[in-house]
């Protein structure tokens, strides 16, 4: 399954649709302006959030939260004691981890769950502009948290470099 997500995703107030590789509007992504944070929803087609992204508050590193039903359901902080500035690792509340690495800020990078690739974020190919393709590989894997992850992981690598 291939995703089609707009570059500049953490926008305040920014309300757009992911589509899908045959134009089917599949997620609605609602930014949430005037917060002191950024928070983002993930909704679907009939307007149901799917997904919470907020920033969290008071972390000694950038850290992004991913929530459903008022729960937490990942947390995401680039990897310490890492050589490779491009690899975080997202932490599920089932006590599981994904890893991502890659090119993060070329919007070429790999979510995999112990050595096993779930998704591959990828501009390559692509002829519309601004746009980065989410390609899910695993068909039992959750689409919506996979964007979420790349979402969340483009905004940290932004915010470290500064762009944000």
């Amino acid at each position: 399954m291939r995703f089609l997500v707009r570059d500049r995703l953490l926008g305040f107030g920014d309300d757009y649709w992911i589509e899908d590789d045959h134009g089917n509007k599949v997620f609605l992504v609602d930014g949430k302006a005037m917060r002191l944070r950024d928070t983002f929803e993930l909704k679907d087609t009939r307007g149901r959030v799917l997904i919470d992204i907020h920033q969290k508050m008071f972390a000694l590193r950038d850290t992004m939260v991913i929530g459903r039903d008022g729960e937490p359901l990942a947390t995401i902080r680039r990897k310490r004691l890492s050589l490779l500035r491009n690899h975080y690792r997202v932490s599920l509340a089932d006590g599981t981890e994904l890893d991502v690495s890659g090119k993060i800020l070329d919007r070429e990078f790999a979510v995999e769950y112990e050595g096993e690739l779930l998704a591959v974020i990828s501009r390559r190919r692509l002829h519309v502009r601004e746009t980065y393709g989410v390609d899910v590989v695993r068909e039992d894997a959750d689409p919506a948290l996979l964007i979420a992850v790349a979402v969340c992981v483009i905004h940290l690598a932004e915010k470290e470099r500064g762009e944000d």
